[in-house]
């Protein structure tokens, strides 16, 4: 089958291409443009792709199928066309459901934090164990060199193995407003937390709630949801559903309670307790609370499928996080630089609590990029104010896209330094959107940081080239 993928540039179109030609699909793709590594990637698996034009030449082509990337919209001249040629058309999240999920087993990591994590975690334990699993994740989990496999050697209408999808509750397509992960069907669904996010598609907490609803009443009864015992929205959701419920968390009344933590420089320990027995120790090479949750959540969705309890405590140590959570990328005159894709008030809390376990005695300086459709506006305006304890300073940089905003909407990052001013916390804000602001942060950094301290990255961006600058130096 001609497979066409529109959008093809994008992290989930492109691994997921690369899948499909692996399966014996002729593959052709188009973007505006695209950027390593994805280009590269591409380039390695000889899928061809071209610029978008007025979509005459892929008429031509005749594609069996066009995958319409979720940055599309009407008005497009490629959609434009295809539509005009009536040739089928599916959104990515859609074609892995019906291609590469299909009939195995699958397992679904959803929240709002921590997805891709998980899903790694879980495809991590379920490889060493000898599952050889497909899976689709927001990032190239370690070991792999994809962000997407299909279950070896199965096509569709399977039963052969296990498939790992990171389940996002964003949505599908232009012409289509459900979550993407209603696609996956899952055997086994995590939901690690929920929070209001994603501003742009989503009016309110309850609206993500709903979503979260329709992902719960799609487990068959043979399955299993496992829920964050911590988290009261989380659970809310699992209310009425037809199959178990497992939660897990620190919380006495969890089924899976987490016991006996113990951090340390290298990362965490502890075990999980039940009614009717106890799992562990086990043993992460990740500090936080709420790694400890994530890997929980992962290891007990692999028992569900076969795994035993040994074979998790001997995968989890070897585990090596996916890029961009607190990955060490390196020293710069003298402190640790770490990058974290935190950029929800939740998670800036988590990952510099996180970091503190980890650098006890470190001076924290955080850069924080307000990128995300939520945080740019003022939606977590006091919140942001309040996430960064721990830090000794933070710099804020512009606001991505402003114009997007009324100045009454938008992230007052002014405002924000005075609020964590009287914290206590030293900071300034950038207001210059450029894309190398960066660089301007330097003198700032060159001022304030002193060998042993710590200097955080906090985006869900490029956070103006800084990551680059400080690792090229």
């Amino acid at each position: 089958m001609h497979i066409h993928f529109m959008g093809i540039g994008g992290t989930a179109m492109g691994s997921v291409a690369v899948a499909a030609s692996q399966i014996g699909h002729r593959v052709t793709g188009s973007d505006h443009a695209v950027y390593e590594p994805m280009r590269g990637v591409l380039d390695r698996h000889g899928i061809v792709w071209t610029e978008y034009a007025d979509g005459s030449d892929l008429v031509l082509s005749a594609p069996d199928l066009v995958i319409v990337g979720n940055a599309i919209s009407r008005g497009h001249p490629e959609l434009e066309a295809v539509l005009d040629a009536r040739i089928p058309i599916a959104s990515v999240s859609e074609f892995v459901g019906q291609h590469f999920i299909a009939r195995n087993t699958g397992i679904v990591c959803s929240g709002t934090h921590g997805k891709t994590t998980t899903a790694s975690l879980t495809t991590w334990i379920l490889q060493h164990a000898g599952f050889e699993p497909g899976f689709l994740i927001g990032g190239v989990p370690h070991g792999f060199t994809n962000g997407c496999r299909p279950v070896p050697s199965a096509t569709h209408n399977t039963r052969t193995g296990v498939f790992v999808a990171e389940g996002d509750e964003y949505d599908t397509a232009f012409f289509d407003k459900r979550s993407k992960f209603v696609h996956y069907r899952p055997n086994v669904a995590i939901i690690n937390n929920i929070e209001f996010d994603h501003a742009d598609i989503f009016d309110s907490l309850d609206s993500i709630k709903k979503s979260f609803v329709q992902l719960t009443r799609l487990v068959p009864r043979s399955g299993l949801i496992l829920v964050n015992a911590d988290d009261a929205d989380a659970l809310n959701v699992t209310h009425h559903v037809f199959c178990p419920v497992q939660s897990v968390g620190i919380a006495p009344s969890a089924t899976w309670q987490i016991t006996n933590i113990v951090a340390n420089p290298d990362g965490s320990q502890w075990y999980l307790r039940s009614e009717s027995a106890i799992l562990g120790p086990f043993a992460l090479p990740m500090a936080g609370e709420h790694n400890i949750r994530n890997a929980s959540m992962a290891l007990l969705a692999a028992m569900h499928v076969g795994v035993t309890g040994e074979e998790c405590i001997l995968a989890l140590e070897h585990f090596v996080p996916p890029k961009r959570r607190m990955e060490k990328i390196c020293v710069w005159k003298g402190a640790m630089v770490i990058d974290d894709f935190a950029h929800h008030p939740t998670a800036i809390r988590a990952t510099l609590q996180a970091v503190q376990q980890q650098f006890p005695t470190a001076a924290i300086h955080a850069i924080f990029e307000p990128r995300s459709n939520t945080t740019t506006r003022n939606i977590f305006q006091d919140e942001l104010a309040e996430c960064f304890t721990g830090a000794a300073t933070v710099v804020i940089g512009p606001v991505h896209r402003p114009e997007r905003f009324k100045p009454s909407e938008r992230l007052n990052t002014n405002q924000l330094i005075s609020d964590l001013a009287a914290r206590g916390i030293n900071g300034y804000a950038l207001t210059e959107a450029t894309d190398s602001w960066g660089s301007s942060v330097i003198p700032w950094l060159e001022t304030h940081v002193t060998p042993g301290d710590v200097v955080l990255l906090l985006s869900n961006g490029n956070v103006g080239g800084l990551r680059s600058i400080l690792a090229s130096a």
